[in-house]
Formats: C-alpha cells, structure tokens, sequence
C-alpha cells in the first residue's frame, strides 16, 4: 500500500513539474495588476477621452502598442523565471490571443444588429473588456484549482475541447442571430427599465424622472454574456500549457487589453478570415489532446516550444490561405 501510495505521489510530482511553478510574492500581483489598471484608466481617461470614430490608422497603432506591451511582458518573464515560464506565458499568449479575433469578430455582429454608433462603440468595450478580466480571473483561479485537487478533471476538459474545436470549425460565419431572442438581453430588458433612444456614451440616462438603462447598456451585457462563453473555452485551452495562475492571468490580461483597438482594425473583416475558425478549431483540438495526454496512464508532456510553434503554424496558414483565397475571388470577380 505504501508503495503504491509512493508511486502515485511521485507521478504527480512528476507530472506537475512539468510546468513552472514560481513563487510569486504578494508585490508582483498588487504591481501586475497596478500596471494593467492604470493603462485601462490611461486609455479611457487621456487617449478616448472624447467620443470619437477610431480610424484604421489609430488602431494599427494601438494594436502594434498593445501587442508590444504584451511581448515585453514575456520578456520579463523570461529574465525573471527562466525559459519554461517565459515560453509558457507566449503560448498562453498565442493561445488567448488567436481565440480572441473570434470574439472581436461576435463584437462586430452584436454592434451591427444593435445599430450601434461606431463613435460610442470603445466606450462598451472598455467595460467590457474590465468585465473580461475579472472574469477570466476567477475562472482562472477555480480553474487550477480543481485541477490541484481531482486530477480527472483533466480529462473533462480536454474532451470539452476537443468538442469545442470541432463546433468551431464547422461554425458558419452566414448564419444569422437573433440577439433580440438572447436570454441574457430577456433577462436585463425584464428587470431593468430600459429606453431605444441613445444619450451620447451614457449608458444609464434620464427621462421623464425615471432613470433608464440605454441600449448601450442592454450591448454590454450581452458582451459580457458572450465573454463567458468564450472564457469557458478559452481557460482551459490555457490550462494546457500552464498551471501557474500568475502566468495564465497575465497571459490572459495581456492578451484581451489589445481587443478594443483590434476590433477597430479586424471589425469589418469577417469575410476576409474564412478559415479562421478552421485554425481555431486546430489549435483548440491540439491543446485538447494535450490535455489528454498529461494525465495518467499516459503522462505525456509535449514540451513548450513545440506548442508555440505549433499554434503560431496553425494561425499563420490559417490567416495567409484565407487572404490568398479572399485574393483569388477578387480577382475571378474582375474578370
């Protein structure tokens, strides 16, 4: 009994030493998330200050800011930690950050169906983006914790992947949605008293001295409904590639600051990305199995670099097939 119990432990050790584990001291997280609250503040209070259309050209820019802010990150992972930490954070990253363009790509709908103006749209997903992050932390949290204490979730997450993946890839981007049937917008338009007419950014207002939500607001609860949807997929997508919750987190954090400027660049560009979903229904598969193998009996760990290469392949085919036949139908068009 005792050497079976010994045999066991040992698995586990082995199995969880596959990932970093760092000490991270209380400083570190009162300073990471510090440092992503005052860019949120920063870029609400001084950048978007004033309700305005955000053009190609100030997204590109924004994008590339917020893309290097998250890489430099990395970085500092990478001095601090070593190379395990630092390639877990990047896959994490890669991971979050491929999974996101299909969020932004649900934001674009969502906006659509609601005539929402595209001055107003930022000031929506600022918060929403805020709701994101606190979201994506709990989950994160249960998330490694449940892994900790019964291993078998493993498999329950990874076989939701996989079912995942395979949804993904088959989803058509042509099918309509009636967001006006969403049981998220039933529920808020049942309690909270609401009005169809737009009071600037605002998104409570005044009328005939009652106070009443504004369809921006009836908007961002919807986000904030999707948002749990995408979270359930993408933590434990996450999960498979680390289990340290500051990495994760940060990964997280790093990865969706970036979203509202990259809505402005990719919102319109849905027909542009056709076999995106395909790419992401690859990725998910891969960090499915993943997933699968980490646990007993087979207790296979890929090494980290092979699933940042592997991600980044699958993302980059993914996005140049589509735009080569985005290309080809432009040019059979002309004809």
């Amino acid at each position: 009994m005792t050497t079976l119990t010994t045999h066991v432990l040992v698995a586990e050790t082995s199995a969880e030493e596959n990932f970093a584990s760092i000490d991270v001291p209380l400083w570190a997280w009162v300073a990471l998330v510090g440092a992503i609250t005052v860019m949120l503040v920063v870029d609400l209070l001084l950048v978007h200050r004033t309700a305005h259309v955000i053009s190609i050209k100030e997204a590109t820019i924004e994008s590339a800011i917020w893309v290097s802010i998250g890489l430099a990150f990395g970085i500092v992972v990478l001095l601090w930690h070593g190379g395990q930490a630092g390639g877990e954070y990047y896959a994490g990253f890669l991971i979050e950050k491929s999974l996101s363009i299909d969020n932004v790509f649900v934001w674009a709908v969502i906006f659509s169906f609601f005539a929402v103006p595209r001055e107003y749209q930022f000031r929506v997903l600022f918060w929403g983006i805020f709701g994101a992050l606190v979201l994506r932390g709990i989950f994160i949290f249960a998330g490694v914790s449940l892994i900790e204490r019964f291993e078998w979730v493993l498999y329950v997450f990874g076989a939701f992947l996989l079912y995942t993946a395979v949804k993904i890839a088959r989803h058509d981007e042509s099918d309509r949605i009636d967001y006006e049937r969403n049981i998220a917008m039933r529920v808020v338009r049942r309690l909270v008293p609401t009005t169809d007419d737009y009071d600037g950014q605002k998104l409570f207002t005044r009328a005939s001295g009652k106070r009443l939500a504004t369809p921006l607001f009836t908007v961002l609860v919807l986000i904030e409904a999707t948002d749990v949807v995408f979270a359930v997929d993408s933590v434990p997508a996450i999960l498979a590639v680390s289990r340290e919750p500051f990495i994760v987190f940060a990964a997280n954090a790093f990865a969706i600051l970036g979203l509202r400027s990259l809505y402005f660049l990719l919102g319109g560009m849905q027909g542009k990305f056709r076999y995106l979903n395909v790419g992401l229904g690859v990725i998910l598969a891969f960090v499915g199995v993943k997933m699968l193998l980490i646990g007993e009996p087979f207790e296979v760990h890929l090494p980290t670099y092979i699933s940042l290469v592997v991600i980044a392949f699958v993302i980059a085919v993914a996005v140049i097939t589509s735009l080569r036949a985005d290309r080809l139908d432009r040019e059979r068009a002309g004809r």
